[in-house]
């Protein structure tokens, strides 16, 4: 399988963890911020390398997210680069359907393919329908 960089907000940290763990569970490697960006690493390097250096971007939208300025430079990297396209950047909304009609859900995002992951479903199955995205980009 090939490297995914996982974009999440902070506050979101939780459910990136688990979702990293799921993904490597199936043979997904994973770039994960929390992990692999250490005390005293330039982040912003870390970040730019691992963004060059991964296949795929599976981005958690949630409303912190939404609020990211970070998140929100992930997702243009992956839109803009060479390499990148519409089926590997892998959109994955976090909580009800009302997110996806927010005044500021970014308008590109709209016209991908998303997963939904409703509240009820923040768990090991509802990210079993990320890895199979992952397998079908592969």
């Amino acid at each position: 399988m090939k490297k995914v960089f996982l974009s999440y907000s902070h506050r979101d940290d939780a459910l990136a963890s688990r979702l990293t763990k799921t993904l490597e569970s199936e043979g997904v490697r994973v770039w994960y911020g929390s992990r692999d960006i250490l005390p005293g690493d330039n982040w912003a390097e870390k970040i730019a390398k691992a963004l060059a250096d991964s296949d795929a971007m599976v981005v958690l939208i949630s409303p912190s997210a939404l609020e990211s300025s970070c998140v929100k430079r992930e997702i243009e990297y992956a839109l803009g680069k060479t390499g990148y396209d519409r089926h590997r950047l892998i959109p994955v909304v976090v909580g009800g359907r009302t997110l996806l009609e927010a005044g500021d859900f970014p308008w590109i995002l709209k016209k991908l393919n998303v997963i939904q992951l409703p509240e009820d479903e923040q768990s090991e199955e509802g990210f079993k329908r990320v890895v199979e995205a992952l397998r079908q980009v592969a």
